[in-house]
Parts: C-alpha cells; structure tokens; sequence
C-alpha cells in the first residue's frame, strides 16, 4: 500500500498534474466583471462594463506558467449607464455589435512574476480583428466557499489602441486607448 501511495505522489509530480484544476468562471453569482474605461476628451474617465460574458481557466499554483484562459464577452452587453450613449457604443462607429457580437480572449502563454503576479500573454478578437495583448494580473486568493466548492480568483488589467481594432473615430488626442480591467473567480470543475 505503502509502495503504491509513493508510486502514485512521484507520477503526480513528474507529470506537473498534481494540484492543476479547471475553473469555470462565476458569472451567475456575479462574482466576476469586466470593465472599462476612456478618458472623455482628455477631461474625465468614462467608465462602464460587459454585462454578459462567460470563461474558464485551468491553473496550477505549484506551475502557473502551465495555465491558460479563454473569455467570451457579448458586446452588446456594454453598459455604462447612459442607454443614448451605449447605443452609440454599440453601434457602427464603435463596437458594431450586429456585426461583432462577441469579442474573445485566448491566452497563448502565462509568465509567472513571482508573488503571485501573472503576465498573460494571449490574442484579442474584437471588431472582427484579432491582435495579441498583455494583461498584467496577480492572484487575489483561493480557497474552500462556504457550498463546499473551491475558488481561486484573478484580477487583471490590459490597454488597447480602438485603431487597433479598426475603430476609427477621433475622440481625440486623450482618448485613443480603452483600459480594461478583468475581475474574474472560478469555481473549481
């Protein structure tokens, strides 16, 4: 029995399996979000967020660098408070959201930082435009829920050009960039 115990442990530690599990992001307990913003003509920062999007994500602490992530956000789920505005956002000029109604992420490789900080290296598609992106992200916590599950939850934040992604329209000088900040927990599969 002995033998069988040690036999299994060192195969669990050779194959870097030993801890990786898969995650389902929490988006029905509303314990995840996406959100924006956008400095509105250099004055002041628009902020707003996706209302519906869903991910997973496999993650190893003992190995992070082995994790990966996928995220799809509905476009036409942008909110930021103002219906007049977000039409506008979601239409042609912008995100055109009948023609693009998801925008995804996909991770292509994970660095590790140390102290629990992440560099997710991984390719945008929105606007029908796919281009690699950064997000610099650190791990919030993991643990047991009280419903018997198990969590571990990640906080990122990333910076794209709208040219970039083919939204052209002039804000001017101050507003070229979008920020995009992911608050994301899973539960474990």
């Amino acid at each position: 029995m002995r033998k069988s115990l040690l036999a299994f442990s060192l195969l669990a530690l050779l194959t870097g399996k030993a801890f990786a599990a898969d995650y389902v992001v929490d988006t029905a307990g509303a314990h995840a979000s996406i959100n924006f913003k956008i400095q509105h003509l250099g004055y002041s920062w628009l902020t707003g967020r996706f209302n519906t999007f869903d991910g997973k994500f496999s993650y190893d602490p003992a190995k992070p660098e082995a994790s990966t992530i996928s995220v799809n956000i509905n476009t036409d789920s942008l909110d930021s408070n103002h219906a007049e505005r977000d039409k506008h956002l979601r239409g042609e000029e912008f995100l055109y959201v009948k023609k693009y109604p998801i925008a995804k992420f996909v991770s292509t490789k994970v660095e590790s930082l140390g102290a629990e900080r992440l560099k997710i290296f991984g390719d945008l598609s929105l606007h029908g435009i796919t281009k690699p992106v950064i997000i610099m992200a650190e791990k919030i916590g993991e643990g047991k829920d009280p419903w018997g599950g198990y969590r571990v939850g990640f906080s990122g934040t990333t910076r794209i050009a709208m040219a970039d992604y083919g939204i052209m329209t002039n804000l001017g000088p101050s507003s070229t960039h979008v920020e995009l900040m992911l608050n994301l927990e899973g539960v474990k599969q």
